[in-house]
């Protein structure tokens, strides 16, 4: 669970890829492009342009580069041929290694000019999963992540999906510890200096609950309201956290 320092610069490099890819992506996402014509441009750019291994293709039998979820779908969207819309809403999460090290990161996009409770919606996940990131330290819990991030869903009448979270990454894809998007202060696991995870919360405009679409990947909310999510790499440094999965125009 603690990664070396020469570990942490390695998975670094393969952040740093990652955020890449989904800068690159951002001009592509307009009114009338397909999610598949999105994936297979990401795709050639991690095979072509970084020299990296597209994480996801034949994950437990997935087949696309990308998971790319348009409005209501909360996550594990398969692109596909249906073109976006004007004021479609779409997260892209991207992984790849890279020397053996995962990258894994996902970021909203507008297709076109949203709706209100759209961009509400979209800035309000962002807000919540930079609070949980910035209760990152040496001594906090993954209690108090949870909690900074529950605060912000809830200050917005926001609902947090609770049975996907963030996980522990590294030489593998999905590692220990699971880091859940609500909690209590003071509990759970105790975070040390080298410790690497994503922090991914999912929240929705309408109520919680969720269910699996029959294609086994894509997870809708039930009463079909918007969804959002963002998602960073975070190493657990000597004072605080480092973001690993920096956006190339945030640097």
């Amino acid at each position: 669970m603690i990664k070396t320092p020469e570990g942490i610069s390695k998975a670094r490099i393969a952040g740093k890829l990652a955020a890449r890819v989904l800068h690159m992506i951002t001009p592509y996402v307009v009114p009338g492009v397909t999610t598949n014509e999105l994936d297979r441009i990401c795709h050639d750019f991690i095979v072509n342009e970084l020299q990296a291994i597209p994480a996801n293709i034949g994950y437990h039998g997935y087949q696309k580069t990308t998971c790319t979820s348009v409005n209501h779908v909360i996550c594990h969207g398969i692109p596909s041929d249906k073109a976006l819309k004007k004021g479609d809403i779409v997260n892209i999460d991207v992984a790849l290694i890279k020397d053996g090290w995962y990258g894994d990161t996902s970021r909203m996009y507008y297709a076109g000019e949203p709706g209100i409770l759209a961009r509400r919606l979209t800035d309000t996940t962002y807000e919540a999963m930079m609070a949980g990131i910035e209760a990152v330290r040496p001594g906090a819990t993954l209690g108090d992540v949870g909690y900074a991030i529950a605060a912000v869903a809830k200050r917005e009448g926001f609902s947090i999906v609770e049975e996907y979270c963030g996980h522990g990454i590294g030489m593998g894809y999905h590692e220990d510890p699971q880091v859940l998007h609500y909690g209590e202060k003071n509990r759970g696991l105790v975070l040390q200096e080298g410790m690497l995870f994503t922090i991914e919360p999912m929240l929705n405009a309408g109520k919680k609950q969720n269910k699996v679409l029959p294609d086994g990947w894509t997870v809708v909310t039930k009463d079909h309201s918007l969804s959002a999510q963002w998602e960073h790499m975070v190493a657990v440094t000597k004072d605080g956290y480092e973001i690993l999965t920096p956006w190339p125009e945030h640097e």
